[in-house]
């Protein structure tokens, strides 16, 4: 789009002579203060200074007149929807390319993250060294509501709400437009108002002016600016697209505000270069299609509801709810559905599942009735039939001719061309596909209520057409054939709509496929089909279709039309078969042109794939090159596992770099990246606006490959997760990532375990977290920092307020580090999850451990397995314990723990009520540790977790705490794997389990229980309905003894999962 650039002050005042700009604008002038081309008065002198402009509310009568003539017009108060637009940075490939039904599919009926402008903001300054928009171009899928929109603002306008520096407001329709051959802007402006001719006193200054141009979709000629002839006089008379193509560019009325709206792909034909704004109308969001559902059913709630849970049952058509005028074309048909029968339990009324079922009972519902109510022939309902396909032998006739031509607007001679009857127009069948409208010129427009219900109708008259023609329905001479048949005709539109790069006939191609479904023939037979047309084609043409998924073709949006095709004629062996390979891992096998289609096909409408497609271990490279344009809108990408190496990351990098691009989150882990792969993907993170996490752990990137990624964060402003995890990035490529951290204010998650990092780049890592406040959570673990590097993120945390986690396990720290550590816990008020596990961290560093936590507030995660506590150190943190009121998870496991430590847990645990977690697993507390903790869970109301496994506990410990079961009301989890409770332990947990409440999951998991134990278990549950799994694997129960517990466990406690 045109760069706007600051207006300075002399600009305004120069070149007022009359054929200059500024006097084509005061012909205009002229023109709105009621003067003729006779009587005009002199242009002003040169040196004239301009007048301040009229106001929003000045008293000239003729701006009154206009508000006031707009003002009668205008009907009704704009939605909530169209208040504000979403500010676009220019087209789409997708949008300049494909059909809109394509454009919403593609997308997943999601809306390009965008900045909004309200429509009082809407041709203002962005900000206060740019000027206001000459050349504004608002976008919108067919059915988005470009017309009401306008409709809307010339309403507020004219009340004085919005454009309040806009004297004038000139609202047209290209329907206006396209009754004229040849138009002078002169005209032009007099076509909107027709009391502008009137004589009255001249304005002495221009008034600030808005040109509304709706619908440039429905012109009848294809601007063309590079052809055009310029034109600088207002009153010469020429071709009106080359008029409006000179008041684009600004030889006619240059100062002048001029607002397009236009369906995506049309608006393409006004070059970038002259487009100052752009704007997108967005569809509905989950909750409007609610809203507009219960609007339609205002009095039913209930039939409501149902309609709302029909769209969601199939993904397709309720992402094509998010287009307004959809939506309520589903809403009737699915209303008329529920209204005209028994209900969807009758086999006949089930919902619609594709788009041509969708449309039938729509046009079922135009009729009036079924058409064929309780099976009976009538006269009437033989003439009800005749005239439907009357009226689909004119209608679609014209429908057809006018898809073809690209031709959505039809006038009178139009109509007679066709052999369309007028009288036929005014029954109410007609009155439901096609709308009726006055032009300004005293003519009349005509168009169908929705591009999609002009697609079915052409389909529908195609249908039929093809019984009987012997010549090429496509062909404007009509080319005789010397073989006829239905599936010739059919192959031709196939051929045909594969062929048609904007893909304007792909809907007509799919409703044309819908029909020969046995569903629709059932739905429309005796009214709009005859019963059995065709039907013996289903296959053939199910075959055919695929027949054009070609190895030399690519999985373009034709390619994945064409899976829709088979979805209309129910033929999903295809994508069904893709789909259960895509769930059981086994992609990888099925490598052909139609299997890679049905794939696209997938990742746009499978549930599956929405909120992730897991492609991992199943793409080669020339496989994922042909599903590109598909994978630019799936939302979050995994392709683990595929040996993808550097070409492919060139692949993925031009996909991320496409403004197009969607792609919120993408794995690549466990691939063969190399820096040169990083490089690539590095290069699309300079413009990408969409990607928020990139994971490219174990690959081999290097310090290289580190670089390029750090220096793409510097400009990078999305990126909020990036995974480096286990790619030999050493501490030079740290200090790459440290220098990125110092100036990046997004990236809130880095993961940089297993990276052989050392003292040096955890030095510069920390000072990086000196100046850093977006990073919430660091992963060091698994490198060789030490005390060193221990005590530098130490002093980073004194400083840093915005780090929440810190992950340093695996890194041969010592007590001297944890000592540097803790000393900044005691002020540091952010973190709130530590992780210090497989360290060297002994009893003394427990200590500083202990008195850090009594002083610290806020962190409530510390996670110290397989250190070095012993007793001494444990019975430390059990002092702190006791007073600390912030800490929710303790991991303690693995750390040479007796009963002494256990027996002082215990003791804190009954004044502590912040902490909700307990590890003590692989210490050897005993049967006296067991109790001692039992005898805290009598007293304790907020652990709910509680994890001993293999802890020495026998029969002893685990009376112990079945007795604390029995009186405990909130552990959730008891974890005694690989004990030895025997049956005598066994006993006294089931006799605990008959009154607890409380607890969801039991591991009692290699404890020598035998059939007996096992048995009391299982029968226990009879009284518990709490528990929903419970793990008795290793404990020799045989398998008839696994049977009988199973049996047991799904009489006693049917919701209980049981592993043995």
């Amino acid at each position: 789009m045109r760069k706007q650039e600051v207006r300075t002050g002399g600009e305004a005042g120069q070149g007022r002579g009359p054929g200059s700009p500024a006097g084509q604008v005061k012909a205009l002038v002229d023109l709105l203060a009621g003067k003729s081309s006779q009587g005009s008065q002199a242009p002003e002198p040169l040196d004239r200074a301009p007048q301040a402009p009229l106001g929003p509310h000045g008293d000239d009568s003729r701006t009154q007149k206009c508000r006031e003539a707009l003002l009668n017009r205008a009907r009704g108060g704009p939605p909530p929807r169209l208040t504000s637009l979403l500010l676009l940075e220019g087209l789409t490939d997708l949008q300049l390319r494909e059909h809109d039904f394509t454009q919403v599919e593609t997308t997943r009926g999601a809306w390009r993250p965008a900045r909004s402008l309200t429509l009082d903001r809407l041709f203002l300054p962005l900000s206060r060294v740019s000027i206001p928009p000459r050349i504004s171009i608002t976008i919108g899928v067919a059915g988005v509501g470009k017309t009401t929109l306008v409709r809307n603002f010339v309403q507020l306008w004219a009340r004085g709400q919005v454009a309040k520096d806009f004297s004038l407001v000139l609202p047209l329709t290209f329907r206006d437009l396209n009754t004229h051959e040849k138009l002078s802007a002169d005209r032009l402006v007099r076509s909107v108002f027709s009391h502008i001719g009137e004589s009255g006193p001249a304005a002495e200054a221009p008034p600030k002016t808005l040109l509304i141009l709706d619908g440039l979709d429905e012109c009848k000629t294809p601007l063309d600016f590079s052809n055009t002839v310029a034109c600088t006089d207002p009153k010469k008379e020429i071709q009106v697209d080359h008029l409006i193509t000179n008041i684009i560019r600004g030889n006619l009325f240059p100062e002048v505000s001029v607002w397009v709206t236009s369906r995506p792909s049309v608006a393409g034909q006004i070059p970038g270069g002259l487009v100052d704004r752009m704007t997108e109308i967005r569809g509905f969001d989950e909750e409007e299609i609610k809203a507009c559902l219960e609007e339609m059913f205002p009095e039913d709630h209930t039939l409501s509801d149902w309609v709302l849970r029909q769209v969601r049952a199939d993904r397709a058509l309720y992402l094509m709810c998010t287009v307004p005028a959809f939506c309520r074309i589903a809403g009737s048909a699915l209303g008329h559905l529920r209204h005209s029968g028994p209900g969807p339990q009758d086999a006949g009324r089930q919902a619609p599942r594709t788009l041509c079922e969708l449309y039938s009972w729509y046009f079922r519902m135009a009729l009036g009735g079924d058409g064929q109510e309780k099976g009976k022939a009538s006269p009437r309902i033989e003439q009800v039939a005749h005239s439907c396909r009357k009226m689909v032998a004119t209608l679609g006739r014209l429908a057809f001719h006018g898809l073809v031509r690209k031709k959505y607007v039809f006038y009178e001679q139009d109509l007679k061309a066709f052999g369309v009857d007028l009288a036929l127009l005014q029954s109410g069948l007609c009155s439901r596909f096609l709308q009726r409208e006055e032009t300004l010129a005293a003519s009349t427009a005509y168009c169908f209520t929705h591009l999609s219900l002009q697609e079915f109708v052409a389909a529908a008259y195609y249908y039929a057409a093809s019984r009987r023609a012997i010549f090429d329905l496509f062909a404007e001479g009509g080319v005789s054939w010397p073989r006829l048949g239905f599936l010739t005709h059919f192959r031709s539109a196939a051929q045909r709509a594969m062929q048609a790069e904007d893909g304007r006939l792909d809907v007509f191609l799919r409703f044309l496929s819908g029909l020969l479904s046995p569903g629709v023939n059932a739905l429309l037979a005796g009214s709009l089909l005859v019963q059995g047309e065709h039907q013996g084609y289903g296959a053939q043409a199910a075959e055919l279709l695929q027949g054009c998924l070609r190895p030399d073709v690519a999985v373009c949006a034709r390619a994945v039309n064409v899976l829709h095709c088979l979805h209309e004629l129910r033929h999903t062996e295809l994508a069904r078969g893709v789909e259960e390979a895509m769930q059981s891992g086994s992609l990888a096998g099925l490598t052909g042109p139609r299997h890679h289609a049905a794939l696209a096909y997938l990742l746009q409408v499978s549930d599956a794939c929405v909120q992730e497609a897991n492609l991992s271990l199943c793409l080669s490279k020339g496989v994922l090159q042909s599903l590109l344009p598909q994978l630019l809108y799936c939302r979050s990408l995994r392709l683990d596992n595929n040996q993808f190496q550097d070409p492919v990351m060139e692949l993925l990098g031009s996909v991320l770099s496409g403004k197009d691009c969607r792609i919120q989150r993408i794995s690549l882990a466990e691939n063969q990246i190399s820096n040169k792969g990083a490089k690539a993907l590095a290069r699309s993170l300079l413009v990408n606006r969409s990607l928020t996490a990139l994971d490219l752990r174990s690959n081999s990137i290097g310090p290289q490959g580190a670089k390029a990624l750090a220096d793409a964060l510097k400009i990078n402003r999305t990126l909020a997760f990036l995974s480096l995890q286990n790619n030999a990035i050493r501490d030079n490529g740290a200090r790459f990532v440290a220098e990125a951290l110092a100036a990046n204010r997004t990236l809130s998650v880095l993961h940089l375990q297993k990276n052989t990092i050392g003292p040096l780049g955890a030095q510069q890592t920390a000072d990086a977290l000196k100046q850093n406040r977006s990073l919430k959570e660091l992963i060091f673990s698994s490198n060789s920092i030490g005390d060193k590097g221990a005590e530098a993120l130490a002093k980073a945390l004194k400083v840093n307020q915005g780090l929440e986690s810190l992950d340093l396990q695996s890194n041969s720290i010592s007590d001297a580090g944890v000592a540097a550590l803790m000393g900044a816990l005691c002020t540091n008020q952010t973190l709130i999850s530590l992780n210090l596990r497989e360290n060297s961290i002994s009893s003394e560093g427990a200590r500083d451990l202990a008195q850090a936590l009594c002083s610290n507030s806020t962190l409530k995660n510390l996670d110290l397995t397989a250190n070095l506590l012993h007793d001494q150190g444990a019975q430390a943190i059990a002092l702190a314990v006791r007073e600390n009121r912030a800490l929710t998870s303790l991991h303690l496991q693995w750390n040479f723990i007796q009963a002494g430590a256990a027996k002082a847990l215990g003791q804190a645990l009954q004044l502590n009520r912040s902490l909700t977690g307990l590890d003590l697993q692989e210490n050897a507390i005993g049967d006296e540790g067991a109790s001692a903790l039992a005898s805290a869970l009598k007293a304790n109301t907020a652990l709910t977790a509680l994890y001993l496994q293999v802890a020495s506990i026998g029969a002893r410990g685990a009376q112990a705490l079945g007795d604390a079961l029995a009186v405990n009301r909130t552990l959730e989890i008891l974890d005694l794997r690989g004990n030895a409770i025997g049956v005598a332990g066994a006993k006294a947990l089931a006799n605990a389990l008959k009154v607890n409440s409380s607890l969801r999951r039991l591991n009692l998991q290699e404890n020598s229980l035998g059939m007996d134990g096992a048995i009391c278990v299982a029968t226990a549950l009879s009284g518990n309905h709490g528990l929903q799994h419970i793990n008795l694997q290793g404990n020799h129960i045989g398998e008839s003894g696994a049977r009988m517990i199973s049996e047991a466990i799904k009489t006693n406690a049917p919701s209980c999962t049981v592993e043995m």
